[in-house]
């Protein structure tokens, strides 16, 4: 029988992110930040997305374990996320490795990033759990697996996507039998093995995991002195659980966020420059594949306080102007013309410049003349009068990072060794 619930589990959870990750496959973008500090969608961080699904599902204790290059991503964390309030029975905690354990030990895993701040999560006394990565692109209700993990009675419920069976090799996969129960968890299989009844399809771990905090406790404690573990939840907490206890299949479909124009699930690890660049994109859609706009389930980040966008000069061939472009606040256009681009907060465009198909992050300057298509910009960037990228191949290879399929990278350091 269905449990009823007298008030939302997610009351009862903490949400734990684990934020720690360099994500060396973004190249110079990750320089000087950790991955879920990276700029998303014009006025976003990677990391808000998780954060806002806590929050939009209910949770109101959250902690964010750090490590690499931290300073932005707490920076941005005590500026965007400081309304948290103890009055209120609230908690917002940045954790970033502090030797609580040992004086000698950072975080050595994901696991150990959990344990060593037990003593921290158990002062608040949740009653669950929900672990979540910190670098991915999705909207969900964690309040609906929090749900099914009660209702199933599971030691651990792992959140997945439904994917091509040759597409899940570099995740973690489970075989799992026709009640979604978990029989094998393996990481990134050669030959991932496929859903029952749909052999082409597997269940791929979105790195999302709900326990019993007492549960979870337990497992943690157990990991950090078996002298074999890498202190990770993949490689050794889940497989365990899956040999000795019970784990249960959460499907994304059952608790995604769809506004009423959004037709396919979205889900994106913008681990790449080509999946970081095609992700951002995706937002300039007549009708995007996430909706951006959804005010029920809205993405909380930092309010900066800026003047509006704006667009200057009206003459032929100098002409302020963007289409299907997202123009963020504090942006000047002047004379010049984006397409299918996302400029961040406090860009300005030159005379007679353009951009097509580009990701323009903050404060960046392209000089007049300048034309630039295809193009990622890291913050600051200050493209030089006349620059043209996106049409000489060789010649952006050699200039700057260019991705496997033709996005070119360029940072402040690539345009300083051009002069």
């Amino acid at each position: 029988m269905r449990e009823t619930y007298s008030q939302p589990l997610a009351r009862d959870a903490m949400a734990y992110v684990l934020a720690g990750g360099r994500g060396s496959r973004l190249k110079e973008l990750t320089d000087n930040r950790a991955k879920p500090a990276v700029y998303f969608g014009g006025k976003s961080r990677i990391i808000d997305f998780a954060l806002s699904n806590a929050i939009n599902s209910g949770i109101r204790r959250i902690g964010v374990a750090t490590q690499y290059k931290a300073h932005s991503l707490i920076r941005h964390m005590q500026r965007a996320w400081n309304f948290m309030r103890p009055e209120r029975n609230e908690s917002f905690d940045i954790l970033p490795a502090s030797q609580r354990v040992s004086e000698d030990h950072w975080y050595e895993g994901t696991a150990d990033a959990v344990f060593q701040n037990i003593d921290i999560i158990a002062s608040y006394a949740p009653k669950y759990m929900v672990i979540l990565a910190g670098d991915h692109i999705y909207k969900m209700d964690y309040e609906l697996m929090l749900r099914q993990h009660v209702d199933s009675g599971a030691d651990v419920t792992i959140g997945c996507l439904v994917v091509p069976r040759m597409e899940a090799t570099g995740f973690g996969v489970m075989a799992v039998d026709k009640t979604d129960t978990i029989t094998d968890f393996i990481e990134k299989p050669a030959n991932p093995p496929g859903i029952p009844g749909n052999e082409e399809m597997a269940l791929a771990s979105m790195g999302i995991y709900v326990f019993e905090t007492k549960f979870l406790f337990r497992m943690l404690e157990e990991d950090a002195i078996d002298p074999n573990s890498s202190r990770d939840f993949g490689n050794d907490i889940i497989p365990k659980i899956v040999k000795n206890g019970k784990a249960v299949a959460h499907r994304f479909t059952n608790s995604c966020i769809r506004a009423a124009e959004e037709i396919e699930e979205y889900w994106r690890d913008v681990g790449t420059l080509d999946a970081y660049f095609e992700a951002n994109l995706d937002l300039t859609d007549v009708v995007p594949k996430l909706n951006m706009y959804d005010r029920e389930w809205p993405i909380w980040t930092d309010q900066i306080i800026a003047a509006p966008a704006k667009f200057v000069h009206d003459e032929d061939g100098r002409r302020g102007m963007a289409i299907s472009s997202l123009i963020s606040q504090d942006c000047i256009v002047s004379g010049a013309i984006a397409k299918r681009s996302l400029l961040f907060t406090g860009v300005k465009m030159g005379s007679f410049s353009s951009c097509e198909e580009a990701v323009i992050l903050p404060y960046c300057n392209i000089g007049r003349g300048a034309r630039l298509s295809r193009v990622i910009l890291d913050s600051g960037v200050r493209i030089p009068e006349g620059l043209v990228v996106g049409e000489d191949p060789e010649l952006d290879a050699r200039r700057f990072r260019r991705s496997e399929s033709g996005v070119c990278l360029i940072t402040k350091r690539m345009i300083d060794q051009l002069t």
